[in-house]
């Protein structure tokens, strides 16, 4: 990068960073000390609240089902449990699996683990003890950070581990040491900075396989938060609400957006679509982080009960962790408003492009448009960049690309750039369309066809609440789509009208063979539909 690039880049950093409100006027003896607190810890969870308490001591930074912590709580928090870990033979370097919803705990966790250089390990919620073990054996973390529901899931990874309760309610009583008592007779006083930042493993989905590790490293600079920013209107000591599983890279991505926005973060441990929207009428949350199934559900409560709810304070939700279709998105903003942003990346290249409301409007289904900072092209199968409309393997390079996986291997890397393991599509604006998994795609008859696109046409007939499209043997083309689909209440549909209107829409070899109905989907915890789990329906 040339001088006059870097100053450009410094340039919007800069513009972007004060258009959020994270540039703005502070006790000179405030802003000293967060400058500090950054030089110690760098752009790291350990500076995030340390930097914040120096600004904003007395400001709310966490309300969760057990009240109100500020800034200075959550740093001194955070000093104390950094403290009882190492005197419990924690050790900069060692990794922390930590098992937990979204509560304070979590976020205990994360920064006391930052605090001591510490890698944290995150582990889904949805996982059984098989999975846990199985993750645990091959990343071997020194301990496991867990909530007391998981104790009987945890029991065969904790042996040769110690092992610390995140969240305790006294329904399934745990004998490991309570964070909560950790915090209470721990020393408040500030941390001595480890030699080397600690490092984030988020896991893949494991939609299609054993979820992977993905090494994360921390940022070297405040430019990949500018960018998002840019793109999404987050700004800084306003109100968030993080609904979608801070274990996923998407809600830890809020996380660490509202360390750096200094933001009230509204936290509930589990899920529920009512509760989701009371609490932002309540706190007036300006921000909403969701995956696409939430806003889903949201929408399939009765009309009269989500406007019993002011959520007019919304000025961004933002989805992302899964396909978001054209349809839910035009709904989503018919009835909130045109506050809708949708993420396209995955765990390895963390963000590929971001679509605002303008784009979903103006072209429904679209995953947008790269920010500043992350360049996205498509390539064929031997490698040659496709030309705009072209069906290519989606590639992406950015400062937040992982670094390979913590069992060994990596992703395709082509130019510097990282494949996604998705393929799509770019319009005439530059906008991406993604079409499904590069390993989705079947040969039907000799043509090549994409359950997504399928999937899209389904979710947009009336009767159709929601569907999965797969490819299945046959004797006759080779494969041809198997439909799964769930009917929207109070609406009737059928295999062969589903399959005429399929028809009337695309060529006869993108008809699936059979239509199968189902009640539900069968998902993760972030609302990716588990394919491997409808082979065996």
């Amino acid at each position: 990068m040339n001088v006059i690039d870097q100053l450009a880049n410094k340039v919007h950093l800069v513009r972007t960073l004060h258009a959020a409100g994270v540039v703005r006027p502070t006790r000179p003896d405030r802003l000293v000390q967060a400058g500090l607190a950054l030089h110690r810890f760098g752009p790291t969870p350990a500076a995030g609240y340390a930097a914040s308490a120096a600004r904003f001591p007395d400001a709310p930074a966490i309300i969760d089902e057990l009240g109100t912590l500020t800034f200075r709580e959550v740093h001194e928090r955070t000093n104390a449990l950094a403290h009882e870990l190492a005197a419990a033979g924690i050790r900069e370097g060692d990794a922390i699996a930590i098992l937990a919803r979204n509560h304070r705990g979590f976020i205990d966790a994360v920064v006391a683990c930052s605090k001591l250089g510490c890698h944290a390990l995150f582990l889904n919620t949805m996982f059984a003890g098989p999975q846990i073990t199985d993750v645990c054996e091959r990343e071997q973390p020194a301990a496991i950070i867990y909530d007391e529901e998981f104790t009987g899931l945890v029991a065969d990874a904790l042996t040769g581990r110690k092992g610390f309760v995140a969240w305790s309610s006294g329904e399934h009583p745990a004998t490991d040491p309570v964070l909560e008592d950790l915090i209470a007779r721990g020393r408040p006083d500030d941390v001595t900075p480890p030699s080397e930042k600690g490092r984030v493993v988020i896991l893949t989905s494991g939609t299609t396989g054993t979820p992977k590790g993905a090494n994360r490293k921390q940022p070297e600079s405040l430019e990949p938060a500018a960018a998002l920013f840019s793109k999404i209107p987050l700004k800084a000591r306003e109100t968030t609400h993080i609904a979608a599983p801070m274990f996923h890279s998407w809600g830890f991505a809020h996380l660490t957006l509202g360390m750096g926005l200094s933001s009230t973060l509204v936290l509930r441990r589990r899920f529920d679509p009512e509760s989701m929207l009371q609490a932002v009428a309540h706190h007036r949350c300006t921000a909403l982080a969701v995956v696409p199934v939430m806003l889903q559900r949201t929408l399939e409560l009765p009309p009269a009960c989500i406007a019993r709810h002011d959520t007019s304070c919304l000025r961004v939700i933002a989805a992302s962790g899964s396909a978001l279709p054209g349809e839910l998105a035009t709904r989503v903003m018919d009835r909130f408003g045109d506050v809708l942003y949708n993420l396209y990346g995955s765990t390895e290249v963390a963000w590929a492009t971001i679509a605002q409301p303008a784009d979903m409007r103006a072209a429904p289904g679209t995953a947008g448009t790269p920010p500043r900072g992350t360049i996205v092209r498509l390539y064929d199968d031997d490698g040659h960049e496709v030309p705009a409309g072209q069906t290519g393997r989606i590639f992406v390079g950015n400062e937040m690309m992982f670094d390979g996986y913590t069992g060994g291997g990596d992703k395709e890397r082509i130019d510097g750039l990282m494949s996604t393991g998705d393929v799509g599509h770019l319009d005439a604006a530059g906008r991406l369309f993604v079409d499904g998994r590069d390993d989705d795609m079947i040969v039907s008859g000799g043509e090549n066809v994409f359950p997504r696109e399928v999937e899209d046409l389904l979710a947009d007939h009336a009767a159709v609440e929601e569907a999965s499209v797969l490819g299945v043997e046959d004797p006759e083309f080779g494969q041809r789509l198997k439909a799964f689909v769930v009917v929207r209440d109070g609406q009737e549909t059928s295999e062969p009208e589903l399959k005429a209107y399929i028809r009337s829409h695309l060529a006869s070899y993108k008809v699936p063979r059979e239509v199968v109905f189902l009640d539900e989907l069968p998902r993760n915890a972030t609302g990716k539909v588990l394919k491997r789990e409808l082979k065996a329906v």
